[in-house]
């Protein structure tokens, strides 16, 4: 594995050989202005890019198409008939990863998962595919793992391709019962709305949730379609999700170093230090201090 790392006035690239055809790009600006950063690559790879802080804009035809990428928003391109060269406008504070796979070694990946992964089918294999979507906190965590790591160098390796892995399985990931390109649930705009309206009031009331039932006659479904609809848009029962967010803010807020271990508690929602301790070490196996300290933090 090769780790290439270049620092300048304008930030942060570190790009890392995975595997032959397996990139990793870690690209990061900490300045007050926006950067500009380059890199050529063909129409043999596909490219998934995860914006973990800040916002970047991807600038295509010298400029004639720009496609922006929030924070906490990830983007796959795929375009077999033409190259995509990275040229990538960076905002201040802001850190981007960046994971390109050959098409010969995603088909391997994925071979016998050609209508699990649907721009893999023999229909759709030639054609071009570009999707955004919101970063889940199963990937968020993985990409603040990779971005932030203090490993010593013998172990670096098999650490960044694990988790490299990692992040693509999870990217794919979705439960068995939820297929959302045939569901009938999410043709509907208005259930789709209403499921994103009850993720919005579990996070804005995160140290104090209403009960699902509250909740399913505050967004105005029955019970039944409020648990099953947020299973198939999130992949995961609304408290489940509820409890990862938690404890990726959390994280976050103990990162920033402003708050203690009672205050990040307090704030997502624990009357005790002791219970948010275990939450967090039943999320993360080690105690936020301790995750502190493997962080440098």
């Amino acid at each position: 594995m090769e780790f290439i790392k270049k620092n300048n006035a304008q930030g942060t690239i570190e790009e890392t050989l995975i595997e032959e055809g397996f990139i990793m790009l870690k690209v990061q600006n900490d300045t007050d202005e926006p950067q500009e950063f380059t890199r050529e690559i063909d129409s043999n790879f596909i490219q998934f890019h995860f914006n973990l802080k800040g916002s970047s804009q991807f600038i295509f035809n010298g400029g004639r198409y720009l496609l922006d990428v929030p924070e906490e928003t990830s983007l796959l391109l795929y375009n077999p008939q033409r190259d995509l060269p990275i040229h990538l406008k960076l905002y201040p504070k802001s850190w981007l990863i960046s994971v390109l796979i050959s098409i010969k070694k995603f088909h391997a990946l994925f071979s016998n998962e050609a209508d699990y992964i649907h721009f893999l089918t023999e229909e759709n294999k030639d054609k071009k595919y570009y999707k955004n979507e919101a970063i889940t906190p199963a990937i968020a965590v993985v990409l603040s793992q990779m971005m932030n790591n203090h490993l010593h160098p013998s172990i670096k390796n098999i650490y960044v391709k694990g988790k490299a892995y990692e992040l693509i399985g999870l990217y794919f990931n979705k439960p068995e019962d939820a297929d959302v390109e045939q569901c009938p649930f999410l043709v509907d705009e208005d259930n789709v709305r209403r499921i994103r309206k009850a993720k919005d009031i579990i996070i804005a009331r995160m140290a104090e949730p209403p009960g699902l039932q509250e909740l399913a006659d505050e967004i105005g479904l029955n019970l039944k379609k409020l648990k099953e609809g947020f299973k198939q848009i999130y992949g995961d029962s609304v408290y489940s999700f509820l409890f990862d967010y938690k404890m990726e803010y959390a994280r976050k807020m103990l990162e920033g170093g402003e708050y203690n271990v009672n205050e990040v508690g307090l704030r997502v929602g624990y009357s005790t230090a002791s219970h948010f301790i275990a939450a967090f070490k039943k999320k993360y196996g080690t105690t936020p201090k301790k995750y502190l300290m493997s962080q440098g933090v």
